[in-house]
């Protein structure tokens, strides 16, 4: 028999994953607490349960979303163990979690300052880890001796600049496409 608390942590983490979905494919500036709680079948009282108002809601569903991201990416590169392959999963994971953001989530991230810096903090711990996948290529002498953090920063510059859109602005590459020619162009410059 399952607990009152672990249901609670279920119907929690339900709400939040509904709430990511909602705001991933419409965006979150125009919705009102009214609306959303409608959407997600529950009242307004439930959604204080999650957070106390709509600016933390959004903070705490942008959160969650990338929490699941990162869950997602790194599920994806666990079982890889040539370093060339593992950046190049780790980076077209990154892609594929990303590519749900629809363009008006996107645009309402970058005008919410608090949503904004989880995304920068994210971007930032995706470039240390692709710095980590290179340092370890390094390592075992599958890339040639290069600069880890450059090579890392590299590739946050560039996954910021896909996730904002200029990439597919100047390119007309999609996100996911992008990221692949990321992969390829970064690894091709580091291999040994």
């Amino acid at each position: 028999m399952e607990s009152r608390s672990s249901f609670a942590t279920a119907r929690r983490t339900e709400l939040f994953d509904a709430l990511v979905d909602l705001f991933l494919a419409e965006g979150f500036a125009r919705l009102t607490l009214d609306a959303i709680a409608a959407r997600l079948k529950c009242s307004k009282s439930t959604l204080y349960t999650l957070a106390g108002s709509k600016e933390r809601l959004v903070t705490s569903a942008t959160v969650h979303f990338f929490k699941r991201a990162t869950e997602q990416v790194e599920s994806a590169v666990a079982d890889i163990a040539a370093p060339r392959d593992r950046v190049v999963v780790y980076l077209t994971a990154v892609g594929e979690a990303l590519s749900v953001a629809s363009e008006p989530f996107m645009t309402d991230l970058a005008a919410f300052a608090p949503a904004r810096e989880v995304y920068e903090r994210n971007t930032r711990i995706a470039a240390g880890r692709v710095q980590e996948l290179i340092a370890d290529g390094v390592a075992t002498g599958d890339f040639r001796s290069v600069h880890a953090a450059f090579a890392a920063d590299l590739a946050a510059t560039m996954m910021v600049r896909i996730q904002q859109g200029g990439v597919g602005a100047a390119t007309g590459l999609d996100d996911a496409n992008a990221y692949r020619e990321l992969a390829s162009i970064l690894t091709a410059g580091i291999t040994a």
